[in-house]
């Protein structure tokens, strides 16, 4: 008879008519006068068996440490569990392959066991690669969309891709979102602008996709080339359709409505609300519905036509970190209704980032702003803890990544930083790859991956747990 693990800490063993726990007792040995007994309790533990299951069922899937299935990782948050982390590389010394890359790109590589996705834009044209996590070795290519071109310093293949270990999507700036399984084939694929018109950002489509609980959560957020209304969708993840679609209105004016950041989840308890910032303001919805929620503004008091927002809203314990054009990142309590500009304002920050998006560990909000500065507050207060750190001169594009007790940010220049995490200002190592970066580094079993203009970078050696 064989045992079924169904949930930490509970084994249940098959009986004749239905699942139990502990030992099994053949009928015949069992006396008469305890049957109603026993029947009731075997009724009593198919009925709670019934309902774990139904539970297990709608718990969302178990994101290994090992896998990086989005931008942010595996906890949507930038931080990795991992320890024991690469902290020193060149382009010589420590580093177990790198492929070459036919040109740059802001997306950041995902990976799932043994495979990484990757956003490429080549010759005019948009492609998702497969490639093996072991060696420099490309699996498989599928064209995204042509119509490919420069905007500024990024390009049409930005949006970073999103995994659940079985399907990729992955969104081009030209508005193509397609999903392929891991073989490469080609499940469904939608024409955003097509559907709902062309997008209207100054410097080109951006946003990456959020996959939340079997959903796609996109927004277009634009004004500058445009005056079709800003929009956030949701799509089945599953089958392409649009669940709802929702317009997000703003007094933002000129470039202001324009938004490349990424949405968010903010957890409440048992209560989620998807996060958008942009557009002179930071909304929070409800998911089932699309339905704004509330509203914090104050973001652009001078009504700078020049406001747009580039990095993505941070959520954790309860609190919504927005940031702007630097300044003010704003930080909000969660759960309010309506206006919360002063009702759920907890701090506001004047030297925040441009780009990058800030990362926090529960205790400390780290900052690192577009010139390298390093600023660290108080998470819950915004009280500064430390400022005006400096690192590596240069610009900086990417967004810091906390894992083993450390800061992990690379600059334009392809210098990747390494400070500890904490109170105090330690930098580890600069670590100069000597080659374009504008993408986010992602970490898998104990190896970190690096996208630079020439090359995917695998640095370290590989440690499964």
């Amino acid at each position: 008879m064989t045992a079924a693990r169904v949930a930490p800490g509970l084994v249940l063993l098959p009986t004749g008519g239905g699942l139990l726990s502990g030992a099994w007792t053949p009928p015949a040995e069992r006396p008469a006068r305890r049957s109603r007994p026993r029947r009731l309790f075997r009724s009593i533990f198919e009925a709670m068996t019934k309902s774990v299951l139904r539970l297990l069922l709608l718990l969302p899937a178990v994101v290994s440490a090992a896998n990086w299935p989005q931008w942010r990782g595996p906890e949507n948050n930038q931080i990795s569990r991992e320890i024991n982390l690469p902290v020193r590389w060149s382009p010589t010394e420590n580093i177990t392959w790198k492929l070459p890359m036919p040109g740059r790109s802001g997306s950041t590589p995902i990976l799932w066991g043994e495979r990484i996705f990757l956003h490429v834009a080549d010759g005019g044209n948009l492609y998702l690669w497969c490639v093996d996590r072991n060696q420099p070795a490309i699996l498989w290519k599928k064209f995204l969309s042509g119509g490919d071109r420069m905007r500024q310093k990024q390009n049409m293949s930005s949006p970073s891709p999103v995994t659940d270990g079985q399907t990729v999507w992955v969104m081009t700036g030209t508005g193509i979102l397609k999903a392929f399984d891991f073989s490469g084939n080609e499940l469904w694929a939608r024409d955003i602008q097509k559907d709902y018109g062309q997008f209207g950002l100054n410097h080109g489509y951006a946003s990456s996709p959020l996959l939340h609980r079997g959903h796609l959560y996109v927004q277009v957020l634009h004004g500058m080339l445009t005056d079709d209304p800003s929009y956030v969708l949701k799509i089945d993840a599953k089958t392409g359709k649009t669940v709802w679609r929702v317009e997000r209105p703003t007094d933002a004016i000129r470039e202001s409505p324009d938004s490349y950041a990424t949405p968010v989840v903010l957890k409440l308890g048992n209560a989620e609300e998807l996060i958008i910032n942009g557009g002179d303001c930071v909304t929070g919805h409800d998911l089932a519905t699309g339905k704004e929620l509330w509203r914090g503004r104050g973001f652009n008091p001078d009504n700078n036509p020049f406001n747009r927002i580039i990095a993505s809203p941070v959520a954790a314990d309860g609190i919504v970190y927005a940031p702007t054009r630097v300044r003010p990142l704003q930080a909000f309590r969660g759960g309010g209704r309506g206006d919360i500009t002063k009702s759920h304002h907890v701090f506001s920050f004047q030297n925040g980032p441009d780009v990058p998006t800030p990362v926090v560990d529960g205790k400390y909000f780290y900052s690192v702003n577009d010139k390298g500065i390093v600023w660290v507050l108080d998470a819950k207060t915004g009280e500064e803890v430390y400022g005006g750190a400096r690192l590596a001169t240069g610009t900086y594009s990417s967004s810091p990544i906390l894992a083993d007790g450390k800061i992990y940010i690379t600059s334009e220049d392809g210098v990747t930083s390494v400070f500890k995490a904490g109170p105090k200002f330690e930098l580890v190592s600069e670590n100069n790859l000597a080659d374009y970066c504008l993408s986010t580094v992602a970490i898998s079993d104990g190896q970190i991956f690096l996208r630079t203009t020439g090359h995917l970078w695998c640095i370290g050696k590989r440690v499964k747990k």
